[in-house]
């Protein structure tokens, strides 16, 4: 017995649908992907994340963006991170709402979408000539780690895990203190 073969999206076929859609789906190589809820540390991370980015890029070039802003990585891939920021910010079409150039790329981890978020999807995201920054945050504990591109092409990594400490975007020229990000978040004690 023959299977039936599943058929492909188009790219203006996902952003028809997904315009239209009361919730956020991401696009792969012409398949959709429903985006799951979020749970009330990784929200509040976010907005976190949004006021602290928000007020430091005030009156610069540079811009933050929310969750709802959809990346587009690729004709093949449209992507929705939890933050990012652009300078000069461009959009694919008239409808401005497609981020093209994002700078840095926030990714709040999940149980759920922690290893897509550590590979395929920063896989995905290191395509983007103008990303130099990608910023994984744990919502379990104070612990974020940042990748960064070097002038080589090579991305290395910085780690962060005490409250007191300053994430340094150098890309953006924002420093953000470790403990603002965490504000109003119940992390679980350490066990040994």
């Amino acid at each position: 017995m023959a299977s039936n073969p599943v058929s492909k999206l188009t790219e203006e076929q996902y952003l028809a649908i997904e315009r239209a859609a009361e919730f956020k789906s991401e696009f792969v190589d012409g398949e959709m992907f429903a985006m799951a809820g979020a749970s009330r540390s990784h929200v509040r991370i976010q907005q976190n994340l949004a006021v602290a980015l928000d007020a430091a890029l005030r009156g610069r070039r540079c811009e933050a963006f929310g969750s709802d802003m959809r990346i587009k990585v690729s004709g093949r891939a449209y992507l929705y991170a939890d933050a990012s920021v652009a300078c000069d910010a461009m959009t694919a079409d008239e409808q401005d709402d497609n981020l093209t150039n994002p700078v840095v790329i926030f990714e709040v981890l999940s149980p759920s979408t922690e290893k897509y978020d550590r590979r395929l999807k920063f896989q995905r995201y290191r395509s983007i000539d103008s990303l130099k920054d990608y910023i994984l945050v744990n919502q379990k504990e104070v612990r974020i780690e940042q990748f960064t591109r070097q002038p080589n092409g090579i991305w290395t990594l910085r780690d962060y895990a005490g409250p007191d400490e300053e994430l340094k975007i150098d890309s953006i020229g924002v420093a953000i203190p470790i403990h603002r990000i965490y504000e109003r978040v119940n992390i679980p004690p350490a066990t040994d």
